[in-house]
């Protein structure tokens, strides 16, 4: 049965998005099928993809609110062994829309059960808010990877994010795990990087991975391509940081 890990910030911009695109490529260049939710509005992951919002049909829209089957609205990538489940424009409507649902909080767990089988993980990119799409992701899964920038702010969001997450694993899903927090965007000719990173590692001990993504313009470049940066520029810095982290994930299962 797939594992089910939520990537997640409430914090935009810290290469959360990046990491799960990346991250799903590389499971899947290891040999293990990997399914990709985007849950974010944006659509980032999708477009990082190679698919492009404003034509699809196929959605986790249709999931969540016209209440279709998850496998008839996946989509296989570039990438053999990972799909994706994307995200189209009406996905931004979707927080409404739940609203009025019944068992709101649980529509995505209880559509991932007919495909659950079928994968070894299913990543979801969650929004980048703690509104009822992420709650959906939360308790849909197993666990919540974090990905922080080595940045003065970065802490700063950490403890309302730990809280909620403490609320859903109290009143939702008691058995919410942290599976790990990931630094991204690192910077290591920078003191307070280093600094931040030293409380970083206060904070979350153990849970804190290794392997740390530096910043790197050919992983900022790949997105606008539609590749990962395995197909985009796999020797470069960044690719070789992800590569390393998905040995670093998969060792830890």
């Amino acid at each position: 049965m797939g594992k089910v890990v939520s990537f997640t910030n409430k914090k935009g911009g810290v290469g959360k998005t990046t990491t799960v695109v990346n991250l799903a490529a590389y499971c899947a260049e290891l040999g293990k099928k990997v399914l990709l939710i985007d849950l974010d509005s944006q659509g980032n992951a999708t477009t990082g993809l190679g698919f492009s919002k404003s034509a699809l049909k196929k959605s986790v829209y249709s999931v969540l609110i016209d209440e279709e089957k998850v496998s008839s609205n996946i989509l296989p990538t570039e990438v053999p062994l990972l799909d994706i489940l994307p995200a189209n424009v009406d996905l931004s409507g979707a927080e409404v829309d739940l609203v009025y649902k019944h068992s709101r909080e649980a529509i995505l767990k209880n559509a991932l059960k007919e495909v659950k089988n079928n994968y070894d993980y299913i990543f979801i990119d969650c929004p980048p808010s703690l509104g009822l799409l992420t709650i959906n992701a939360w308790v849909a899964s197993d666990s919540v990877l974090i990905p922080l920038q080595s940045e003065y702010y970065a802490l700063e969001g950490v403890s309302q994010l730990m809280n909620t997450i403490s609320l859903v694993k109290q009143h939702l899903n008691p058995s919410l795990v942290i599976e790990g927090v990931v630094i991204t965007m690192y910077d290591g000719r920078a003191t307070i990087s280093k600094q931040i990173t030293a409380e970083i590692k206060k904070f979350f001990k153990t849970k804190l991975y290794e392997i740390v993504i530096p910043r790197n313009i050919r992983l900022s470049e790949a997105p606008s391509h539609g590749k990962p940066i395995s197909l985009y520029d796999p020797k470069c810095v960044g690719a070789r940081a992800y590569k390393a982290l998905a040995e670093e994930f998969l060792s830890k299962q």
